[in-house]
């Protein structure tokens, strides 16, 4: 393949990029070339919604990924956040988006007002969760406190849920596709991902200063 047609095939990609929804213009979106298809990558206290046929993907420590959708309505997404709840005073205090969804909760609320606001209905949605893994020793209970959250959360709102891979002390990357429900689930070796451990932990230190409080397992 020569440089130009390669350059070539890269503008198409980008023209052929599929539409993105109103408020999701930030989110980090590229062509998957694993999958042959355009993806959309989120990381902490980030979510994406989306009514067109493209991959959600993240990669998870100690954070949860919940991923949701209308399977009759055609819209889903996901999100991705590292705490389990923010009070009423330290949401309002966040300064943007970004900082509250942050939490669980918040996290949780945004995603799923977003699915509704754009076609979807309450009682179709189907939800798999993901993360919550044991990977840093100095934030021992955050994953556990983050599964323990969600499970209330579920109970109190009273959905079911479709699929789950959460705990244990291996880190995830979650590929999901919100049109046809599919997730994938790739298990990393702890030991070899020390970027996703000093991510964490900056993004924790960040989280204290700011101004609001090789398998595939197929879903």
């Amino acid at each position: 393949m020569t440089v130009a047609t390669s350059n070539a095939e890269q503008r198409q990609r980008q023209l052929s990029r599929p539409p993105v929804l109103l408020g999701f213009e930030h989110i980090n979106r590229y062509w998957d070339r694993q999958h042959a298809t355009h993806a959309a990558k989120i990381l902490p206290g980030e979510y994406y919604v989306t009514r067109v046929n493209e991959l959600i993907t993240t990669v998870l420590g100690s954070c949860i990924s919940v991923c949701i959708r209308d399977p009759a309505n055609k819209v889903g997404g996901m999100n991705h956040f590292m705490l389990p709840q923010a009070t009423a005073h330290a949401q309002s205090k966040a300064i943007d988006t970004s900082a509250a969804a942050r939490y669980g909760n918040v996290a949780m609320e945004y995603l799923i007002n977003s699915i509704l606001k754009y076609g979807g209905r309450r009682e179709n949605l189907e939800f798999k969760i993901f993360g919550g893994g044991r990977i840093l020793a100095q934030m021992t209970d955050v994953g556990d406190r983050n599964i323990a959250f969600i499970k209330h959360y579920f109970r109190t709102e009273g959905f079911k849920v479709a699929g789950h891979d959460t705990g244990d002390i291996y880190p995830r990357k979650v590929i999901y596709n919100p049109i046809t429900g599919k997730a994938s689930i790739k298990k990393l070796r702890s030991i070899h991902n020390n970027t996703i451990k000093d991510r964490e932990i900056k993004y924790r230190k960040e989280l204290d200063n700011a101004p609001i409080e090789g398998e595939i397992d197929l879903f």
